[in-house]
């Protein structure tokens, strides 16, 4: 630890001995993943006990505020310096040399387990989760630091990627009530299968259709049973009817991530990455299910506007049906988070001039304008969608999909390789990270979403 760190601490009141002792315990390279697991798991639970002893974030004077930046970035450097050596070789141990299957939530919790400190423990996300944004101590960011080493690693990531691309067990457990009824009801997400088709409707009616932890389940499991049963061709991704005062009666393609209750600190970090390497990637990828790669075309059908979240699944779909006049764009950069993988992507679409235009500055498309064609297949008037909807429908699968879904594939390996997409969420966990946890997120959401004033 520099010494100005040092008297950064002790001016608030640590001991200068504690302090040395505590520096002193800083692991060194070159050990053996187990030596050098004990050694930061040290380290690391020294300095948290010292951060204990600060008081809570809400009620730090300036200099605490200060120590605890300084303790926490202390933390973090010792765990990525663990990471950057041993990330592959913690990975392939908890996955019993490749052969366990963990997804992103049960990987930081085993992490949390077999390295204390190397990732917050489930009690602790607990406690933190009932705090507004601004008054968490920040702890999810090592989970941020954990994968994004992993998906750094060429052969943990790969395996971390076709994890989360395997059905969920509730899907597996639905898949044949769903084959017998051709319905099922998750409540945040519908699923219903008519003719060839699988229509997944999106259904925060309260928040129009905005995403939040509990539609995320919801809607990777309806993704899961459109891409599991055989008698489905193609999907439809559809916002449902909304009850909210200015849209009542009417269907909404989405809004994006839930504003107020990222605010009010009830949307976890591992949101984002569960929701792009989970459902979003199996709109894009199919799903591996027992080894077997499944995956099926996709339509959207787009009303009244595509916010934030809903404006990234258009970048997934095979063909985009908007009704004219409907927004689409991405306001993450005045949020002050990521895009999830827009950065990626969008530029294949729209070019890079505008999709910096989009993410940097908020530049917008309306459905019938002429710069909206890259984003767009088709565009009608809002009587008409339903028309337009199940023809396209009726005319991706009068002739079969055998070949549609190889074409799929063989475009996306030119345009975004599984490798590719592993290094940009590499990126995009550590960075999202810290975007999560910043205090200009819970400005930007006070100054551009009065989020401080509206009722969870």
């Amino acid at each position: 630890m520099a010494s100005s760190d040092q008297s950064t601490l002790a001016g608030a009141g640590f001991s200068a001995r504690e302090l040395e002792e505590w520096s002193a315990s800083l692991p060194e390279p070159g050990a053996s993943l187990h030596a050098a697991a004990r050694s930061m798991s040290e380290f690391v639970t020294r300095g948290a006990s010292i951060l204990e002893r600060l008081p809570k974030p809400p009620r730090r004077s300036a200099g605490e505020r200060t120590a605890a930046r300084t303790i926490s970035e202390s933390l973090n450097r010792a765990r990525e310096m663990f990471l950057s050596s041993y990330a592959g070789d913690l990975y392939e141990q908890l996955t019993g040399s490749y052969r366990k299957a963990l997804r992103l939530e049960e990987l930081v919790e085993a992490a949390a387990t077999s390295v204390p400190g190397l990732a917050p423990t489930r009690a602790q996300l607990d406690a933190e989760r009932g705090l507004k944004l601004a008054e968490k101590e920040g702890i999810e960011l090592a989970q941020g630091l954990l994968i994004s080493s992993v998906l750094a690693s060429p052969q943990a990531g790969r395996h971390l990627l076709e994890t989360m691309l395997e059905p969920t067990p509730e899907a597996v457990e639905l898949l044949e009530q769903f084959r017998s009824t051709g319905a099922v009801d998750l409540g945040a997400a519908r699923v219903t299968r008519i003719g060839q088709a699988g229509l997944l409707e999106l259904s925060n009616p309260r928040h129009l259709n905005a995403e939040d932890g509990a539609t995320l389940r919801p809607t990777e499991i309806a993704v899961d049973l459109v891409l599991l049963d055989p008698e489905i061709e193609v999907g439809v991704f559809r916002g449902a009817v909304v009850d909210h005062s200015r849209y009542a009666g009417t269907r909404v393609f989405g809004s994006g991530i839930n504003l107020t209750y990222l605010y009010h600190g009830k949307i976890d970090f591992l949101f984002y990455l569960t929701r792009d390497l989970g459902y979003v990637n199996k709109l894009y990828r199919g799903v591996r299910d027992r080894g077997e790669e499944r995956e099926k075309l996709w339509i959207a059908a787009v009303e009244q506007f595509a916010i934030g979240g809903a404006c990234q699944l258009l970048h997934v779909m095979d063909h985009v049906i908007a009704t004219r006049g409907a927004r689409l764009y991405l306001p993450a950069r005045k949020e002050g988070i990521i895009p999830g993988a827009s950065n990626l992507r969008l530029p294949r679409f729209v070019g890079d001039r505008a999709a910096r235009q989009a993410i940097l500055s908020g530049r917008e498309w309306t459905a019938g304008d002429p710069d909206a064609e890259l984003l767009c297949d088709e565009v009608v008037a809002p009587d008409d969608l339903e028309g337009a909807l199940w023809a396209r429908v009726q005319a991706l699968t009068s002739s079969g999909l055998v070949n549609a879904a190889a074409n799929r594939r063989a475009m996306r390996v030119g345009a975004e390789p599984l490798d590719l997409f592993r290094q940009y969420m590499a990126a995009y966990a550590r960075e999202q990270a810290y975007c999560h946890l910043s205090p200009a997120l819970v400005r930007n959401l006070e100054q551009h979403w009065n989020a401080h004033q509206r009722a969870v």
